[in-house]
């Protein structure tokens, strides 16, 4: 019989990597290609907060059905302690980054946006293998 929350839990990793996906694949380029200059801002610092929030809240939920779950794997437990991190540590850059971008300080903007878009990426990863990892 197929563990139902097992199944819960890679809907969940489901839903980071199409969080993920979606906004890399559709609304950035979108927001670039269509936007002006001067309104692009706008949107990218209503979005990315709520994009980091939700996988954040991913990560908790995984990590709580994973008590849930009798496992002797660890990996599970990496995964959504990792999604729930880089989450929060991607949100919580927002507002330095944001700051470095508007005060023209290339060099920390730079470092602070790569670091975000190699945690993002480090979870869409870590969510799209876990499960054969099991």
């Amino acid at each position: 019989m197929l563990d139902i929350l097992l199944l819960v839990q890679v809907l969940v990793s489901g839903l980071v990597c199409g969080l993920i996906l979606f906004q890399s694949a559709f609304v950035a380029p979108t927001v670039f290609r269509d936007l002006p200059e001067e309104n692009r801002p706008i949107i990218l610092r209503s979005l990315f907060p709520k994009l980091f929030k939700s996988i954040a809240a991913a990560g908790f939920v995984f990590i709580i059905i994973t008590l849930f779950r009798d496992q002797e794997s660890m990996v599970p437990y990496f995964i959504g302690s990792f999604t729930l991190l880089s989450g929060f540590v991607c949100n919580a850059m927002i507002g330095a980054t944001n700051q470095a971008r508007d005060q023209g300080d290339d060099k920390l903007f730079s470092l602070l946006h790569r670091i975000s878009v190699l945690l993002t990426v480090a979870t869409l990863i870590a969510n799209l293998i876990w499960i054969f990892l099991i």
